[in-house]
């Protein structure tokens, strides 16, 4: 399995494989034509009130990545697709999060190799 993680502001590239935009939001100063994303999955994305209390510094990582594991085993069907391509192809996950270490795609990604085991 093979899912990569990638800022949206860094340039797409043939070694990403199939790019999936993972944010509710579009990134901020990226232009759609140049962000290569193949699937926009808004759906998966924190809940606004999550995202935002996250991002307020009103939750840490811990409480957050919980909470966002609850809210993804709500969309665990819908996912199970994006798991299996995974299976075979790389899969990027492309976030706008300055924080590399510590956003919904990091989470996304353990999530998604759980399901496809």
């Amino acid at each position: 399995m093979s899912i990569e993680l990638k800022r949206a502001f860094e340039a797409p590239s043939r070694d990403d494989g199939y790019r999936v935009l993972v944010d509710r939001l579009w990134p901020r100063g990226v232009a759609k034509a140049d962000a290569r994303i193949d699937e926009w999955r808004k759906e998966v994305a924190p809940s606004d009130e999550l995202r935002k209390a996250f991002h307020a510094g009103e939750l840490g990582w811990g409480e957050f990545r919980r909470r966002y594991l609850a809210e993804l085993k709500a969309h665990r069907e819908t996912l199970r697709d994006l798991a299996e391509r995974a299976a075979s192809e790389t899969v990027t996950l492309v976030f706008a999060a300055r924080d590399v270490r510590h956003n919904n795609a990091v989470v996304l990604r353990q999530y998604l190799a759980m399901l496809g085991r």
